[in-house]
């Protein structure tokens, strides 16, 4: 089944980039009018994150989400064979200098981002990052072995090692031993269950639980905290900027790092909020939101 699985998305990443966005087109109609994939989650977590927004702009950004999404599926088949070259002329990294600065000078570093843009591309940047510093994200595991297994493959392509999230201290922990800085990526907006959170904030016009364990590995390991933010030139193409979130994560008060990366978050997904992940429920454990919006 794996190489089943493998021989197909490696089939489509061999396509051309214009070819692979007509069938992205193509396949948004199925998609959207007649499968109506996740249609219902989808509306309800745009018309309660955006309550002064009119239906018909709920719907229009809701489209462009569904666009968004297949080109994302599509895009992140093309990791099984882009080349080196032109991932680094499609995804770009600023202020990486910076970044390569501090692994340089012996500070490890945790990269805060979210299911903002493409993020499997994102893994990209080991293409970017000095040689002498360990790599790594933290995934969560699918439960399909078969996908689990080519999906690591797609994500460690450019270097970058994928942990098992419940493996995080673990790897962490041995890592910080030998003295040589690492860098380790968190798509930190994850949604934990009421009486699994420690800290309750304002997201997107909803009081969420969120995850500080980012925050606790930060602090307790003494790295630097780097936001990605990421701008969409166009299809196909992504600009990343990273950028400190605080110069000094371990003077801030507990939940302060987490409560100012979700900040940048939403000012990122307030921009262009097609390219933020609606089809999951999101929002599953918040508190209900502070308005509703008018449907007139």
């Amino acid at each position: 089944m794996y190489h089943l699985l493998h021989f197909f998305f490696k089939s489509v990443s061999c396509l051309p980039f214009r070819v692979l966005y007509i069938f992205s087109d193509l396949l948004f109609y199925p998609l959207y009018f007649v499968v109506r994939y996740r249609r219902k989650i989808v509306r309800k977590n745009l018309t309660e994150s955006f309550p002064d927004k009119r239906l018909a702009e709920i719907k229009r950004i809701e489209k462009k989400f569904y666009h968004f999404f297949i080109d994302t599926v599509l895009e992140s088949c093309k990791l099984l064979s882009i080349s080196p070259e032109e991932m680094r002329r499609r995804m770009k990294f600023a202020n990486v200098d910076k970044v390569n600065a501090m692994l340089r000078e012996g500070r490890s570093v945790s990269v805060f981002l979210g299911h903002y843009g493409n993020w499997e591309w994102e893994s990209s940047i080991g293409l970017w990052l000095a040689k002498e510093a360990r790599k790594a994200q933290i995934y969560h595991k699918l439960n399909n072995k078969t996908m689990d297994r080519l999906m690591l493959h797609l994500r460690e392509r450019f270097g970058n090692k994928c942990v098992d999230m419940k493996h995080t201290a673990r790897f962490i922990a041995n890592a910080s031993k030998g003295g040589r800085p690492f860098i380790i990526g968190f798509i930190a907006d994850q949604s934990p269950r009421k009486r699994d959170a420690k800290h309750f904030l304002d997201f997107l016009n909803h009081r969420v639980p969120v995850l500080t364990g980012t925050e606790k590995i930060t602090k307790h390991y003494g790295c630097e905290a780097v936001f990605i933010k990421v701008k969409r030139i166009r299809r196909g193409y992504y600009e990343c900027e990273l950028s400190p979130l605080h110069d000094d994560p371990k003077s801030l008060p507990d939940f302060e790092l987490t409560t100012l990366y979700y900040r940048r978050l939403e000012q990122e997904i307030l921009q262009q909020p097609e390219l933020y992940l609606w089809s999951h429920k999101r929002f599953r454990h918040a508190e209900p939101c502070v308005r509703t919006m008018n449907m007139q």
